[in-house]
């Protein structure tokens, strides 16, 4: 039985891991500020669209009552 301890892997350790993200890599950094702030004021500038400029009615409302009313009868 004592065979078959030696044999057996290793647990792995994270080591490993800390090695991997100690490692600076080049590219773009930004702040999380400013990500948040643009991602708000897109959603705010989708939304003042919106307001100023509707969207035509449509007639798809109609559409899915009549399909419905079809299918239920």
């Amino acid at each position: 039985m004592s065979g078959k301890k030696k044999n057996a892997p290793l647990p792995a350790s994270s080591a490993g891991l800390l090695r991997f993200f100690e490692d600076e890599t080049e590219g773009v950094k930004i702040k999380p500020e400013i990500v948040l702030i643009a991602a708000a004021g897109i959603v705010v500038t989708s939304i003042a669209m919106n307001l100023i400029f509707p969207a035509p009615p449509t007639t798809t409302g109609a559409t899915a009552t009549a399909v419905l009313g079809a299918l239920f009868r």
